[in-house]
């Protein structure tokens, strides 16, 4: 087996990678499996869905990075569902970090699939991180540079915790893949409709700027 293989992450064409890049990869883009409880995800799913049901899926997305979803942003949560993004928060982002008060929430249908693309900077900073809802999937990252030769795969699991930053979120585009290439190491993903909940940081810009406008401590 691959000397790159790890339970969930899957370096294509490893001899083309740098021990270096590799590194970056596995410490700056991680899996964390069974993040959330099937109660938590029962919570979250009771608070999310009733609005997102209101919402037509959409053909395109403006940038059309997305093909069949809905979504929408919500800055107000239940305490119990607050307590699973502070943890998320937790575990994805450095101590001092400025976050976005608006989470987002991505509703992909069973037919749907996330093109390739990479997160504008000016709408969120260095760190994208996420629960996977009621469906497994694919996540495929490939270098922004060196399209067909730099690709590597994330299994996320259902309930599980991504996290995209360093070089994976900057040098690299990420996508999910779309039901029939739905693979990973070879093996079948069985792709459903998937509601993914995601947290970012502040961008740099944005966050440099109310980091000037915190009150001067007094003497």
């Amino acid at each position: 087996s691959s000397r790159f293989l790890s339970s969930l992450l899957r370096f294509h064409n490893e001899q083309a990678w740098s021990p270096e890049m590799v590194k970056q990869i596995r410490e700056e883009c991680r899996v964390t499996p069974s993040f959330v409880s099937e109660a938590e995800e029962k919570a979250l799913l009771g608070e999310v869905e009733t609005r997102l049901q209101k919402l037509p899926y959409e053909e395109s997305h403006w940038d059309e990075a997305i093909h069949l979803y809905r979504e929408r942003e919500q800055r107000v949560w239940t305490a119990e569902n607050e307590a699973v993004l502070a943890r998320v928060r937790e575990c994805s982002f450095p101590k001092d970090t400025s976050h976005l008060t608006y989470v987002h929430i991505l509703d992909l249908h069973a037919d749907g699939h996330i093109k390739p693309h990479i997160d504008s900077t000016r709408y969120c900073g260095d760190v994208i991180t996420g629960i996977s809802l009621l469906s497994s999937c694919v996540m495929r990252l490939r270098h922004e540079k060196r399209k067909e030769e730099l690709i590597v795969d994330l299994h996320l699991p259902r309930r599980s915790l991504y996290r995209l930053g360093g070089i994976g979120r900057y040098e690299f585009t990420h996508e999910v893949l779309g039901e029939m290439e739905s693979k990973f190491d070879g093996e079948k993903i069985e792709r459903g409709r998937r509601i993914s909940i995601i947290c970012r940081d502040l961008p740099k810009q944005q966050a440099k700027f109310f980091a000037k406008m915190q009150p001067i401590p007094q003497e």
